[in-house]
This record gives structure tokens, C-alpha cells and sequence, in this order.
């Protein structure tokens, strides 16, 4: 049973990953577009449906699969998922983030730069980084 939750919780890590490194690279693209454009409704529909069909179910789903196999594995305590669990509650931050930039955006009112939203796209690769290092080597 623990693997197929572990296979479960790697999937929507996957899908998580991929909507929070994507979202922010729209929302660079969002930048350019003109209030109230073709081009800035689309980029409001597609972020919205990222957010909504994608990024959301996958997050919850990862918390779900991930505190249920912690808690058939036993790890609470190891250092390792310490650290992992730390940097899953900054992308959990950062998928929250995400959600008031799209506010913004659908509001139409962003006042983020491009490159603001180059930076913060990183912060999830940063960390998912980190905490690949963390289950598969665990130094610590």
C-alpha cells in the first residue's frame, strides 16, 4: 500500500511542480499585454483554468498522499522530511502567492514586472531541488 500512495503523492508532485513553474512564466507574458486586449483575456482564462483544473488539485493531492505515506512510514521525527516538509510549506506559500498575482492579473491590476515574475519562477525549482536531495540522498 505505502507504494502506491508514494506513486500517488509523485504524481501530483509532478503536476504541482509543473502548473507553479509554469504559472509565473504566463504571468511574465501577461505582462505585455495591453488591459483589457485579446491577448490579456486569454492569458486570464488560461491562468485561471492552470490554478483551477491543475495547480489546486495537485497541491491538495500532495499533501494528502505525502502526510499519509509520512505517516505509514514513520518519518516525522528524521531530520530529512524535517527539511522537506519545511521547504513543502514555502512552495505551499509560493502556490499561495500565486493565487493573489492571478487576482491581480485578473483584476487587471498587476503591478509586478516581468522580471519580478523571472525571479520568483525560480523559488520552486530552488526548493524542489532541496527536496529531491532530501528523500532520495538524505544527507541529513
Amino acid at each position: 500500500m505505502v507504494l502506491w500512495i508514494t506513486a500517488a503523492h509523485v504524481i501530483s508532485v509532478i503536476a504541482w511542480m509543473a502548473a507553479l513553474l509554469y504559472l509565473p512564466r504566463l504571468f511574465v507574458y501577461h505582462c505585455d499585454a495591453a488591459v483589457g486586449s485579446d491577448m490579456s483575456e486569454t492569458m486570464k482564462v488560461m491562468e485561471r483554468r492552470l490554478m483551477k483544473a491543475i495547480m489546486t488539485p495537485a497541491m491538495i493531492a500532495t499533501w494528502v498522499f505525502g502526510l499519509w505515506a509520512a505517516s505509514l512510514l514513520h518519518v516525522w521525527g528524521d531530520t530529512w522530511f524535517l527539511i522537506k516538509f519545511a521547504c513543502v510549506l514555502i512552495i505551499t506559500g509560493m502556490h499561495m502567492a500565486n493565487a493573489k498575482w492571478l487576482r491581480a492579473f485578473a483584476n487587471d491590476q498587476n503591478t509586478n514586472s516581468q522580471k519580478f515574475y523571472r525571479i520568483v519562477n525560480e523559488v520552486p525549482a530552488v526548493l524542489m531541488i532541496v527536496i529531491v536531495v532530501m528523500v532520495i540522498v538524505k544527507p541529513l
